[in-house]
């Protein structure tokens, strides 16, 4: 049951909605993505947490955050990003901000696609170690290595920028260079960068762009990560009007201990309360 230290409501007016997508099926390695939005509900109980973020929002009381449940992933692909779609823009007619449960990394393309009907001019702002830029995986347009191609290559967000990767390969580069990517990568990284956007962002947030002694539960390890700390640190900095957000990549059968997925309510608590922060004073603004 999701709870987030008693954050959840039920209600039909809200302003932040959890939405599930246990899906995993365009994975190029291993399976068990599909497993993650159980996982982080599960470790979301408000017997281990509480609703105040660091920023000293509490969520209880400062929004109404509801779990608006999981989408429906039977058949074929093409009927799940529909759903997924749909599932967006049903909250974001609400004036209200997603917050998505992968996963796999594809879920994020139907996303952001719902979002451009929303938004006009849509800021991307990627965690992950890989920049998920293939123009296409195994002969995959749409797997989940391939999404950020698809959606800069179809102009639904204006700028894209990509924190934490270390696993670039030359044609990811030549795409990210054709559509005008920013990509700060590990080695690159000093200190915490404060970055700014000045169209509505979306936060999309893979668990491998975590070190993997911070995040073992994925299943790509790519040594050399963020420490959770330095990511809870960016989102904390950024300026920007966040209008939703995914964590994907979750896979709990490589989560024992469940130190990837308490990693994953974390970043999730903390960046919803940057969006509560944000609109303090003028509810659903």
């Amino acid at each position: 049951m999701t709870d987030f230290g008693g954050a959840i409501k039920k209600s039909r007016d809200y302003d932040l909605a959890i939405i599930g997508v246990p899906f995993d099926e365009k994975s190029c390695f291993l399976r068990g993505a599909a497993l993650g939005p159980a996982a982080i509900r599960a470790a979301s109980t408000g017997r281990a947490l509480n609703p105040f973020t660091e920023l000293g929002v509490n969520l209880e009381k400062e929004a109404v955050l509801v779990d608006w449940g999981d989408v429906d992933t039977s058949g074929d692909v093409d009927k799940t990003f529909s759903r997924i779609e749909a599932a967006v823009l049903e909250v974001v007619g609400k004036k209200a901000r997603p917050i998505i449960l992968g996963g796999d990394h594809s879920v994020t393309y139907p996303v952001v696609r719902a979002l451009a009907k929303k938004f006009s001019a849509l800021s991307l702002l990627h965690f992950d170690a890989h920049p998920d830029l293939y123009e296409e995986l195994y002969g995959d347009r749409y797997s989940h290595a391939c999404p950020f191609a698809r959606i800069m290559e179809e102009g639904l967000a204006k700028e894209l920028v990509q924190v934490g990767v270390r696993a670039a390969t030359s044609d990811q580069r030549a795409v990210a260079s054709r559509h005008g990517v920013r990509m700060i990568e590990m080695k690159d990284l000093e200190g915490g960068p404060v970055l700014s956007f000045r169209n509505p962002l979306y936060i999309s947030f893979d668990l491998d762009a975590l070190d993997p002694a911070f995040a073992p539960g994925v299943s790509h390890h790519e040594p050399g990560g963020l420490t959770t700390r330095q990511a809870v640190d960016i989102i904390h900095s950024l300026k920007a009007n966040l209008v939703g957000m995914d964590v994907v990549e979750l896979n709990p059968t490589r989560d024992p201990s469940g130190i990837t997925a308490a990693a994953a309510v974390k970043i999730i608590k903390e960046t919803a309360g940057k969006m509560v922060q944000k609109g303090r004073g003028s509810r659903k603004n």
